[in-house]
């Protein structure tokens, strides 16, 4: 193989195990909340920003990212308890709105905390780039792609294991049997938002030392986690993850081998020929609704 091309592959990989975890954030919220969450880019913002900031600050790297996290998170559930949960018997559009609205205040209260400039976060593994058959792979790559396969781990554990994710799970496939089971779908629904908000941090932590944190960061990043989750059908968490990976190969070699000023619009060239000819995503065996 090309050099080159496996340059750009294995590039498109870490990213793409970046889009992964946005879009199953974005899966999970969506299928226990009946809504598409667009402020799901502004909790990567918001633990890039919050950790970049103490970092800066001289916390400790390690404690700094933690609380960047909970940050995160904790946006996240006040999302859900004071926009969505008084609106949950909305129509779908409402919602959607809402979540907008909701990304559009959050970057607004970002940019007069911390202001138009970019931060810098350190990064976790300083060094020079590792060679791998001729490709050279910066230390920070190694860092992403071990924290994704971690929290890829750790979601399956929740899921398959835990009390917890199995109620979230069965709740996502039918919110009325859930509750005649005893599950509390309102909770499921702050469970979802606390899982997405969380893998959002993770996220934000990791690429602020390769992507400057800055106070919009979160919106690109959000859509592309948006159409990976469309691309892998929005209701599964394994094409979530496939079509973070198929984005993100993609986008780095249409960027490689065409032209870096196409490397935003991929997605979305993606996104328009999904909608067109497979709706139900590349990963989605079967249409159905959520019920």
């Amino acid at each position: 193989m090309n050099v080159d091309i496996l340059q750009l592959i294995l590039s498109g990989l870490t990213v793409g195990g970046i889009y992964a975890l946005i879009a199953v954030g974005f899966v999970t919220i969506y299928n226990v909340n009946g809504v598409i969450n667009f402020a799901q880019g502004e909790f990567v913002m918001v633990a890039a920003m919050t950790a970049a900031s103490l970092a800066a600050g001289g916390t400790p790297l390690w404690l700094a990212c933690v609380i960047g996290g909970f940050a995160a998170t904790m946006v996240g559930v006040l999302v859900q308890r004071l926009a969505l949960h008084p609106a949950r018997y909305s129509s779908e559009v409402v919602l959607i709105i809402i979540t907008i609205g909701a990304s559009t205040a959050i970057r607004g209260l970002a940019q007069l905390m911390w202001g138009s400039g970019p931060l810098m976060l350190p990064p976790f593994i300083p060094g020079e780039p590792v060679s791998f058959l001729g490709a050279a792979i910066p230390r920070q790559d190694f860092f992403i792609g071990g924290i994704t396969l971690v929290s890829m781990l750790g979601l399956y554990l929740f899921f398959e294991k835990s009390t917890a994710g199995s109620a979230l799970r069965a709740c996502m496939m039918n919110r009325e049997v859930s509750r005649l089971m005893g599950i509390s779908p309102a909770l499921m629904a702050l469970v979802s938002f606390l899982l997405g908000a969380g893998l959002a941090g993770i996220v934000g932590v990791s690429i602020a030392p390769i992507s400057l944190a800055i106070y919009d960061m979160g919106l690109m990043i959000g859509l592309k986690g948006f159409v990976a989750a469309v691309v892998g059908g929005l209701v599964s968490f394994p094409g979530a993850v496939a079509g973070g990976l198929v984005l993100g190969v993609l986008e780095s070699l249409g960027a490689g081998l065409i032209s870096s000023g196409y490397k935003d619009a991929i997605a979305f060239v993606l996104l328009l020929l999904i909608l067109i000819f497979r709706p139900q995503g590349l990963f989605r065996v079967r249409s159905g609704k959520r019920v």
